[in-house]
């Protein structure tokens, strides 16, 4: 293993253009209205059409440069699947836009389950479970006072209508898609069941949000679920993906470059974590809420417009501690949760 990461491709795609990776193989990129701006799409030469791996989110822009690459680097051939790696709306975004256009979707039972489910719930205001769990995690009277009062983000708003129908991918199936064989890896933690495909025929991994080069992807616990683990599923998916790693794989991941190196990449991930509870533990040496555990985790100022990310994560990372008995909490007079180091 090296420690080193490289990245073959050092400039990304301009809007509507595309960049060969490997034979057969697209590299596209959409833009978000996000701080993370982009999301990374692979498009899979079939012979008579494509393969898509995701499609970006859902909007005027995305649907006009999408006609752009249909009509330009992708000649014209229709896409006849897109191949769903996790149901996260940046990612599921246009998937019944390519469906209502004669494309299949593949993907994991639970990713069709939670898209289709989160599609059809809209709210005009945060559920009476959501406030709760805002503050149980200690958000600021000010700032729970304006997500009160606030529609809150629905899926709709950003995912195309998705119909009925899709194909069902599991841990270690084969596709076909590009002239190769893949191999299916799922990843958690992240999203449930998030597909990474390992190609049989070279040195290519398709990662998804599950692997990336530079940051971390968000791992977090929301109103659905507040007692879940994710972290404790992240790192057990990245350490299960370590004995299939090589050094001269690249790696086609959902944001930032192509990349090699994941052996070393895996490790860091994992240490990234691993770190982070050190200092949380530290932290909680005295009785802090959720929201007051940022600078042990993220070393930084966390601004209003990412306040909502490191929130949950932070909340990942004390159910963490909490499973394993290391912390406890307790109620405070303001209804959050008071976490302290065993």
């Amino acid at each position: 293993m090296t420690d080193a990461i490289t990245f073959p491709f050092p400039d990304p795609p301009a809007p509507g253009a595309a960049i060969e990776v490997a034979p057969g193989i697209l590299w596209l990129r959409l833009p978000l209205p996000m701080a993370l701006d982009h999301v990374n799409i692979f498009a899979l030469d079939d012979g008579d059409g494509w393969t898509l791996i995701d499609t970006g989110m859902n909007s005027a822009r995305s649907r006009s440069l999408w006609d752009v690459l249909l009509a330009g680097p992708l000649a014209g051939k229709p896409v006849t699947r897109v191949i769903l790696t996790h149901h996260h709306p940046d990612h599921v975004g246009l998937v019944g836009w390519f469906q209502a256009r004669g494309a299949e979707l593949i993907t994991t039972r639970t990713a069709w389950l939670y898209a289709r489910m989160l599609t059809l719930d809209l709210q005009e205001r945060p559920s009476p479970e959501a406030m709760l769990f805002y503050t149980r995690a200690g958000m600021p009277p000010d700032l729970l006072a304006k997500r009160a009062a606030e529609r809150p983000f629905n899926f709709a708003d950003v995912v195309a209508p998705l119909p009925q129908g899709f194909t069902r991918l599991g841990e270690g199936d084969r596709i076909t898609a590009g002239g190769r064989r893949w191999r299916v890896r799922l990843g958690q933690g992240h999203a449930p069941d998030h597909i990474t495909l390992w190609s049989e025929a070279d040195a290519l991994v398709i990662g998804g949000d599950q692997l990336l080069p530079g940051i971390s992807a968000n791992i977090g616990v929301y109103p659905t679920e507040p007692e879940a683990d994710p972290l404790h599923d992240w790192l057990t998916a990245t350490r299960s993906f370590q004995p299939h790693a090589r050094d001269d794989q690249l790696v086609l991941p959902g944001h930032k470059l192509p990349f090699t190196g994941l052996p070393f990449r895996l490790v860091q991930m994992a240490e990234n974590h691993e770190q982070a509870l050190d200092r949380l533990r530290a932290r909680l040496v005295r009785p802090h809420r959720a929201a007051e555990c940022f600078p042990a985790l993220f070393k930084r100022e966390i601004g209003a417009d990412a306040f909502g990310l490191a929130l949950v994560e932070a909340v990942a990372h004390l159910n963490y501690l909490l499973k394993r008995g290391e912390v406890s909490r307790t109620l405070g007079a303001d209804g959050a949760w008071l976490w302290q180091a065993r």
